[in-house]
């Protein structure tokens, strides 16, 4: 029925990519291929006959929100010094890559029979990877938060950049390739209003924004709400994202993206990330969802020429370039083949540029170049989950062959440029000296977690505190000592800590529940760091035990063995009382007896 679209997309999407995902999961596959058909399963072109198919428009606004959600995350995480860190890779990396994969692209496009505005179109399309394929690869081989992940991510958010510009371009473009020189001198007009609207986007979202947000978090925090913290920071993300794309013209990823960078620069960060996290999974489901949804089979056998020749420019051309490119600019073997590898795919920019050049209607062939991305897109998505698993085998590789090896290790080995990995990891990584001192995580930091910490200083233990009281947060940030806010029961609140690298963690906290969740997570992420708790009774023991706790003080016992001693102390006293009172009254009785 028309009125229930959205609950028949969601209720049958969802229940589709569950199978499908949980069935490509058990032979070994990345469930986005699951999720991606069964898009295609339930989509217009599907070739199972069902009673329901799905309005793939409607599916394609829905998953703007996993956009949204995935671009807001990054810019949780990805500090404006992470940007700068980068950018003598990401700037000139995604100019020359960008360039070279369209040109090739447009080249191709025309040597298959298309005409110079649909090939160019389709160049570009292929030379913009999907920023959400590559953040859920980087989580789920854990290297977001690496060298070669701030890199590859970098990179990616400077080709979102210049995809604004170039959809901003787009409807002068036959008047630009027409040699029409007023018509082409007119571009420069809306291109600096777009220069213009960025840098005001930015300066409004990150200074005004950056000091309002804050504050504001900061008030919710206060109320002890989960519910209006996380409505609070879902408003930041949405605010930023529909403010981006309606008021300034860009585009709902870069807004999303702003607005978590100014999220990110609040001590609530980490807990922000937490609580939108089960919506971003659900949202980039459908993304791809949609997606799968736009896969033609009939189209790929009527044009299979013209497919391989696009795949081949975003499977090698693309990834090949990108090696190259960052070979050249200094980096490491390992960097590089994680940028390639992460660029060999194209996803929702792509489809985007090829949907806005059909809706211009700039020639007959912008169906065969959107159907041509559409299906690049769904292969190559699918494709690059296992590819960049064998990255490992491409360096071991590459390393057998030593004139390649060298030829691609040359820039880096000059010296001056052999350092720029370490450069970047100056900056987003612990140093070697953090790394050699022993660190303790403290969950907690009341009476007891402040007489823990203070032992740790006083041993040389570097202390990290958990803490979700606000004030306290603030005030220890002000004595300049590493506090996290947020849940430590929650993963990344622990990974943000750096449980992975932690000797010992410490968990004051009263309530059994929350312990034994924390120490469990703990044990799963690093078994070899040392758990101390505390617990109020006696047969919690074993339990905590079995989370993997392996030192306990029991508050029953203390508390009873402070007794005790209490009332040994205060019975040895009063015996002394009294034999000292009768020793007093002994010589009195003889006078008595005397007299």
């Amino acid at each position: 029925m028309q009125e229930y679209q959205l609950l028949e997309i969601i209720a049958i999407g969802f229940t589709f990519a569950l199978i499908f995902g949980f069935i490509t999961q058990k032979f070994g596959l990345s469930s986005i291929v699951g999720y991606l058909l069964a898009g295609f399963l339930i989509g217009p072109f599907s070739l199972v006959p069902l009673t329901f198919a799905a309005n793939s428009n409607l599916a394609l606004q829905l998953s703007e929100t996993g956009i949204i959600f995935l671009m807001f995350e990054v810019g949780l995480h990805f500090k404006i010094d992470d940007l700068i860190a980068v950018k003598g890779i990401a700037i000139p990396g995604a100019v020359i890559q960008s360039t070279i994969t369209t040109v090739v692209g447009t080249f191709a496009g025309i040597m298959l029979g298309t005409d110079l505005i649909s090939g160019l179109i389709l160049g570009l399309g292929l030379a913009v990877a999907s920023t959400v394929v590559l953040l859920k690869i980087l989580n789920n081989n854990d290297i977001f938060n690496t060298i070669q992940g701030h890199a590859a991510v970098g990179w990616l958010v400077v080709e979102d950049i210049l995809t604004v510009f170039i959809l901003v371009i787009l409807p002068n473009l036959p008047a630009i390739l027409s040699d029409s020189t007023s018509a082409a001198a007119g571009i420069f007009k809306p291109l600096g209003i777009t220069l213009f609207r960025l840098i005001l986007l930015s300066l409004l979202i990150v200074k005004v924004g950056g000091r309002f947000v804050p504050w504001l978090l900061s008030k919710v925090v206060k109320t002890r709400s989960q519910e209006l913290f996380t409505l609070t920071v879902l408003a930041i993300a949405f605010a930023t994202a529909v403010l981006a794309a309606f008021a300034f013209k860009t585009s709902l990823a870069l807004g999303a993206f702003l607005g978590g960078l100014i999220v990110g620069k609040s001590k609530l960060s980490h807990q922000a990330g937490v609580d939108i996290l089960p919506l971003r999974d659900t949202f980039a489901i459908l993304f791809f969802l949609s997606v799968g949804m736009l896969l033609n089979l009939k189209f790929i056998v009527e044009h299979t020429a013209f497919i391989c020749a696009c795949l081949a420019v975003v499977l090698f051309i693309k990834p090949l370039t990108a090696l190259f490119t960052v070979s050249i600019l200094g980096y490491s073997t390992k960097t590089a083949l994680t940028v390639a590898v992460g660029l060999s795919q194209i996803g929702e920019f792509s489809l985007i540029l090829a949907q806005e050049a059909k809706r211009l209607g700039f020639s007959k062939e912008d169906d065969i170049v959107y159907n041509a991305i559409v299906v690049c897109s769904i292969v190559s998505i699918t494709l690059n989950p296992l590819i960049f698993k064998k990255i490992p085998k491409m360096e071991k590789f590459l390393r057998s062959k030593k004139k390649l090896w060298n030829i691609l290790n040359f820039a880096a080995d000059r010296k001056g440029n052999k350092n720029k990995d370490k450069n970047i990891a100056k900056n987003l990584l612990p140093s070697e000296e953090y790394l050699s001192q022993k660190t303790a995580i403290v969950v907690g930091y009341g009476p007891t977690g402040k007489k823990v910490t203070q032992t740790l200083i006083k041993q040389g233990v570097k202390p990290i505190i958990i803490e979700i009281n606000i004030d306290t947060v603030n005030s220890l940030s002000s004595q300049r000592q590493v506090v996290i806010y947020g849940d430590s029961t929650k993963r990344d609140i622990l990974l943000a800590a750096g449980i992975k690298n932690a000797d010992y963690l410490i968990i004051t906290l009263p309530h059994l529940s929350a312990t034994l969740e924390t120490a469990s997570l703990a044990t799963v992420l690093n078994p070899k760091t040392r758990i101390l708790a505390r617990t109020r009774f006696l047969d919690s023991g074993e339990s905590l035990k079995q989370a993997g706790v392996s030192g306990i003080a029991f508050e029953e016992e203390e508390v009873s063995n402070a007794l005790t001693s209490l009332l040994l102390d205060d019975l040895e006293e009063q015996s002394l009382l009294a034999t000292a009172s009768e020793l007093a009254a002994q010589p009195t009785a003889a006078n008595e007896t005397q007299k």
